[in-house]
């Protein structure tokens, strides 16, 4: 009779499983690519200098990867929240920093690379301008973040390139 009672219970708790596992909302193929970034990193300046460290998990059901910025710069910290939109079929970033800047990306994975950028602005000077960041899976593991800011569709600047590397 135990071992009834107890053959029971497992498949009660396997099948519980089994019917949690298959409500994920989030647990598709989409909302996965950007998975390449999840990890604990020290991010390294292109002159081989530390840019910080980043943590980037999956929170909220895997339906959030929750990126925790700490730059070498003193008192330097920020936090986005990347997802992927089942609405606009594309990803979205909301980064928030501690000295209350914000950015607002959207885009889509090309190849091995993450793609988002803002919607258009005007700067002082009335140019049109947007960001665009772009994350590279590198075949050895580590992970290029490359900021850029275009303006006029044509003039590009460098605001940030961090080379992620794993921390052990």
């Amino acid at each position: 009779m135990k071992n009834i009672t107890l053959l029971l219970t497992l498949a009660l708790f396997k099948s519980t499983l089994i019917a949690q596992n298959s409500t994920c909302k989030c647990c598709t193929e989409k909302h996965s690519e950007f998975d390449f970034w999840i990890g604990t990193w020290e991010v390294i300046n292109p002159d081989g200098t530390k840019a910080g460290e980043n943590t980037i998990e999956k929170i909220q059901g895997d339906c959030v990867l929750q990126e925790n910025w700490t730059s070498t710069t003193p008192g330097y910290t920020g936090t986005s929240n990347n997802f992927y939109n089942n609405k606009t079929k594309q990803w979205e970033q909301i980064w928030i920093d501690n000295q209350g800047q914000s950015l607002h990306l959207k885009g889509n994975k090309v190849g091995n690379q993450m793609i988002l950028r803002t919607d258009d602005e005007k700067n002082s000077e009335g140019k049109t301008f947007f960001h665009r960041i772009t994350w590279t899976d590198n075949e050895d593991g580590t992970v290029r973040q490359l900021w850029e800011t275009i303006t006029n569709d044509k003039d590009v600047t460098v605001a940030f390139d961090g080379l992620y590397k794993r921390k052990n």
